[in-house]
């Protein structure tokens, strides 16, 4: 009950919980990530002025000349949209180095890293409990001589309640006076669960009563986000996050998970516009080169798609399957798989998309034909149903509108690759070459050629997967899945062929006639 009552206690008081959010600095310690000075700008910009974090941690002091540059345009940058307050910059006590850098660089709020253990001060640091206490004194007050904002990280915070808590109040006892915007609890090696987390919360701002208390969970334990729920209801006033959960190890806590369980399980007031979550989630993943997995909450490709037939009938019957996760509050829309598991229900919410509508005998027959691609581990997906209907159906008559009717291309060492081809579209042939810097992207800019002539409309290549069969046999069959956007709408072609661009002229040839039927 205590709890609950402090949640309603910080709603009562209409106070915000802060999301501070740590992708361009502990986000970037994730193993083979690292952003560049123009990648990190876009981030910034976009977790401020979309997302509407609260403030953003953008980079360890001293780090590199790269991290310098990179800090310089995202201070710049906030200095002139009214930001510079709500950018951040770790720093270390190492005397005036790292104020001096940030001071540089022109940022105006340090992230400054001390020990909340002792055995870090004891062993890392070769320091006494009253040394160390000196030395954080001495930056905060440097800190402050230059006109900066000091936030205090007491790094494994979490092994330093277990082992040292005596140390930990002694520390915190002898900095609450100072000058100190917050102190920030790390659960530094994510070896919290969610019972401590509340536990050592609560004892710290009992203790600490009018301190502001930022909390920062690790994910270890896959316990992140049950620690972040915990420490919110024992009543800290920020949360640290990084986008789709990056960082060292096993990651930080997700910011769109923090996001939904603060909105639909504490109903803790934040800032955050849950709909532009996917946006950042899919500019990280660019960026990053990390790839989200299908199945990541909230924002994995497959977590509003319906698979099972039964789930889908329910869908249509008063929406039986919904809760409050629904895909529009994230920017998603909710979609029903085609596969083994699929009923005719899936099946006719995908034709509903499509504009599509079957007699009986024949949706009879599509539902079997796509149980039979899922039994063979096949992907189906909703702009595959035309052509399962008409490969079904055995209907001669209705043949694709647009055929690659030939192509030659050409690699050679020392020049750029070329393609010709003959497209033919509604039975008239149109004959183009092109260069390119690959094969397929010669390929593609013979085709824009020709639709160039035609005034036609054409999609944007959005994403592009090719996988093979474990094992790597060179007479595997490759299957190539192009994402492409056409006026605002994404959608996937597959290719499979034993070549990998081949397969990618399958999936491009399936993607005009998509368009060229008016599937949307």
């Amino acid at each position: 009950m205590a709890a609950v009552h402090m949640v309603e206690q910080l709603n009562q008081l209409n106070m915000r919980l802060e999301i501070m959010d740590t992708t361009l600095r502990d986000g970037e310690q994730t193993t083979g990530v690292s952003f560049n000075a123009t990648e990190k700008l876009n981030i910034a910009r976009l977790l401020l002025e979309e997302v509407k974090i609260d403030r953003i941690e953008v980079a360890s002091a001293r780090v590199s000349e790269g991290e310098f540059e990179a800090v310089r345009k995202i201070v710049s940058w906030a200095g002139s949209h009214g930001y510079i307050d709500r950018v951040e910059i770790l720093g270390f006590i190492d005397g005036k180095l790292s104020l001096d850098w940030i001071s540089k660089a022109g940022g105006k709020v340090v992230n400054l890293l001390s020990k909340g253990s002792l055995k870090h001060a004891r062993e890392q640091l070769r320091k006494t409990p009253d040394e160390h206490l000196a030395d954080i004194r001495q930056s905060i007050r440097y800190a402050r001589s230059q006109g900066i904002k000091v936030n205090l990280y007491l790094e494994d915070w979490s092994n330093g309640m277990i082992h040292s808590r005596d140390y930990v109040f002694y520390l915190m006892d002898g900095l609450v006076g100072e000058e100190i915007e917050r102190f920030m609890l790390p659960d530094t090696l994510g070896i919290l669960n969610q019972d401590q987390t509340f536990e050592f919360c609560r004892i710290i701002l009992e203790r600490y009563p009018d301190v502001h208390m930022d909390f920062h969970a690790h994910n270890d334990y896959d316990l992140a986000v049950a620690n972040v729920f915990a420490a919110v209801r024992a009543g800290v006033h920020g949360i640290h996050t990084t986008v789709n959960g990056l960082g060292e190890r096993a990651g930080n806590v997700p910011l769109s998970s923090v996001v939904a369980v603060l909105n639909d399980h504490l109903k803790v007031e934040n800032g955050v516009d849950e709909s532009k979550l996917t946006r950042i989630s899919r500019l990280v993943e660019s960026f990053s080169g990390i790839r989200i997995s299908e199945n990541k909450p909230l924002i994995g490709a497959n977590v509003f798609t319906q698979t099972c037939g039964v789930h889908a009938d329910g869908d249509s019957k008063n929406n039986l399957y919904y809760n409050d996760l629904l895909p529009e509050r994230f920017g998603r829309v909710r979609k029903y798989a085609l596969g083994k598991t699929s009923g005719k229900a899936n099946i006719k919410k995908n034709l509903e998309e499509l504009g599509l509508d079957l007699d009986p005998e024949t949706m009879r027959k599509v539902t079997e034909r796509v149980i039979e691609l899922g039994d063979r581990k096949e992907d189906v997906t909703t702009e595959d149903l035309p052509y399962i209907i008409s490969d079904v159906l055995e209907e001669v008559g209705t043949a694709e509108p647009i055929r690659i009717r030939s192509y030659s291309l050409t690699l050679s060492n020392g020049l750029r690759p070329m393609a010709n081809i003959c497209l033919e579209i509604n039975d008239h042939c149109y004959e183009e070459n092109a260069v390119g810097d690959g094969q397929y992207d010669a390929f593609m800019k013979a085709i824009w050629k020709v639709y160039h002539k035609l005034k036609k409309d054409r999609p944007v290549l959005v994403d592009y997967v090719v996988t093979i069969p474990p094992g790597g046999k060179t007479d595997a069959l490759v299957a190539t899945v192009i994402t492409w956007n056409y006026k605002g709408r994404e959608f996937k072609t597959r290719g499979l062929q034993a070549d990998q661009t081949e397969a990618a002229i399958k999936a491009t040839e399936k993607m005009l006639n998509i368009i060229e039927r008016n599937h949307f």
